[in-house]
């Protein structure tokens, strides 16, 4: 899209964008091409999309062909990225720049999907990260690269972290006056005193978004910051018109945006989104007709819910055509004031308190099982729309429905409990308890006959020494025997006669001599014992001989 030389600050903001004041915010499943076109045409000079994911826009070509759905009269436009890595950030930026003017960061997403993937306002701790994500896309890229961001709790860190931006090369700042906790039921008002010191810090264009909500309102953030233009959300939800500064009949913002929806279809839940907010005071009074807008599929389901309620709401406009003083009737476009936090967290005390039994209430005394919710729609419709489906007979021990085919006719968890104590079966809930008991002594049963059957089978064995011995008879009285080992010790042999043994062992060291020598000695003693009873033979033996023979 960009057909001139990249501009920066101010140059950018005037000459490529038209010097825009009235800003729409980007809002995920929110701000597609119908909405933008129907704000346009209301007043807002500058739209952004919604929020993509980088990574996927880079990655994915059908999430990236719908993100960039655009037309002529949607312009100037800006994309927004969330990112947490320079790269993911400058390849989705360099597909989408020649389909916008500027291209933005997301630094203020409070949501839980923002602090699971680590971006939008939960990125804020990391300004290096932040830092290179800028910087490289500014020198990179063809187009500005802008931000928005949401405040800290201490101004100075807020200003500090605006000017880190503008290092960085930031063209175009919007501070949301919110902390990243301010949220939900804890939204409270923005601060606009942070944004104004924000914006006499920063040499470049500055836009406030928070508390927005009518004309009036912008022109009082704009006198009281000083800043460019003001950016706004949840007021344009709610009134689209709202820079035009009217409050114009619902059905005519929702007939528009429809008629929009089918030049430039959109998923139906963004339509179901918008419609719920553009009628969102007459819903809360025409019950049977919010539980259609609910329950629509298709455009044509929204299209009949939206002229059945205008049929309705043009009925009591007639009966009512002025004002009585209490308010904007629900009928007209208007915004949504959301209770304070204080508010809110007595509203969650109360509900949090024990329901007191009302001696009136009849129908809590006839149906003392009824619910707090059953309850509280048999009051405000007069009837319980109750579930059709099969009806289950209570559990005899708790007010749970009881299993069909159950063996003691409870609940599961009482029948689990029931069948344990007493071990017996419940094959319907398919609790065992008395089969795994038979089971387990059957299999022990047949391991003791099998145990029983091996020992009748298996002879008895002598015991096996683990080193055998071998004996070799001698001619004469002398035997010798010797019996190989392994490890270090390699031979024993052991020459008898008699009573007498002698046994020679190698060992190491001084140990073999004194081996050696009780040897030498022992077969001098037999020597002479032999030489003795064979002395009238006179066959004498020696040690050498005894020797040679054991050998």
């Amino acid at each position: 899209m960009p057909t001139s030389p990249k501009r920066e600050g101010y140059d950018f903001w005037e000459k490529t964008l038209g010097k825009p004041r009235l800003l729409v915010a980007p809002m995920v499943d929110q701000s597609e091409l119908a909405w933008r076109l129907l704000s346009r045409r209301h007043g807002a000079q500058l739209c952004y999309t919604p929020m993509f994911h980088a990574a996927v826009f880079s990655r994915d070509p059908h999430y990236r062909s719908e993100a960039l759905a655009s037309c002529s009269e949607d312009k100037p436009l800006i994309v927004q990225f969330s990112a947490n890595d320079p790269d993911d950030f400058l390849r989705a930026a360099l597909l989408a720049q020649d389909h916008c003017d500027a291209v933005d960061l997301n630094l203020g997403c409070p949501q839980a999907n923002a602090k699971k993937g680590r971006y939008g306002a939960f990125l804020q701790e990391d300004w290096d990260a932040i830092f290179n994500i800028v910087s490289l896309a500014h020198k990179r890229l063809a187009v500005p690269v802008t931000c928005k961001i949401r405040i800290f709790e201490e101004t100075s860190k807020t200003i500090e972290y605006a000017k880190m931006l503008e290092r960085a090369g930031c063209q175009m700042l919007t501070v949301h006056g919110r902390t990243r906790d301010m949220k939900g039921p804890k939204t409270g008002l923005a601060n606009w005193d942070v944004i104004k010191a924000v914006k006499q810090n920063l040499s470049i264009p500055v836009f406030a978004n928070g508390n927005i909500q009518y004309l009036s309102d912008v022109e009082r953030c704009i006198k009281e910051t000083g800043v460019d233009g003001i950016m706004t959300a949840e007021g344009n939800l709610y009134n689209p018109a709202l820079f035009e500064g009217v409050q114009p009949p619902a059905w005519e913002m929702a007939e528009e945006y429809l008629q929009l929806v089918q030049q430039y279809p959109c998923p139906m839940a963004f339509v179901r989104g918008h419609l719920f907010k553009l009628w969102h005071h007459s819903l809360t009074v025409h019950h049977d007709l919010r539980a259609r807008m609910a329950n629509a599929k298709t455009l044509d389901d929204f299209i009949s819910v939206s002229q059945d309620l205008r049929l309705v709401c043009e009925e009591e406009a007639k009966q009512d055509v002025q004002d009585d003083g209490k308010g904007v009737p629900h009928w007209r476009c208007q915004p949504y004031i959301r209770p304070t936090p204080e508010e809110t967290k007595q509203r969650m005390l109360e509900k949090s308190l024990k329901r007191p039994l009302s001696e009136g209430n009849e129908q809590e005394n006839e149906v003392p099982f009824m619910s707090k919710n059953a309850l509280k729609k048999l009051k405000q419709w007069g009837t319980v729309h109750k579930k059709k489906g099969r009806h289950f007979d209570p559990c005899g021990t708790c007010s749970n429905p009881r299993g069909l085919s159950c063996v003691f006719k409870l609940c599961r968890a009482c029948c689990k409990d029931k069948a344990r104590q007493a071990v017996e079966d419940c094959p319907s809930h398919r609790f065992l308890f008395k089969t795994k008991i038979e089971r387990r002594k059957y299999w022990e049963a047949q391991q003791a006959a099998k145990a029983l059957e091996m020992q009748t089978e298996i002879p008895t064995e002598e015991p096996r020494c683990s080193l055998a011995a071998t004996q070799a008879p001698m001619t004469g009285d002398l035997t010798a025997t010797q019996a190989p080992m392994t490890g270090d010790l390699t031979a024993t042999q052991a020459p008898m006669t008699g009573d007498l043994t002698a046994t020679l062992t190698d060992m190491p060291g001084d140990q073999t001599a004194e081996a050696m020598q009780d040897r030498v000695e022992s077969e001098h003693d037999v020597a002479e014992d032999i030489n003795d009873e064979r002395a009238p033979s006179g066959d004498l033996l020696t040690v050498s001989n005894i020797s040679s023979a054991v050998s």
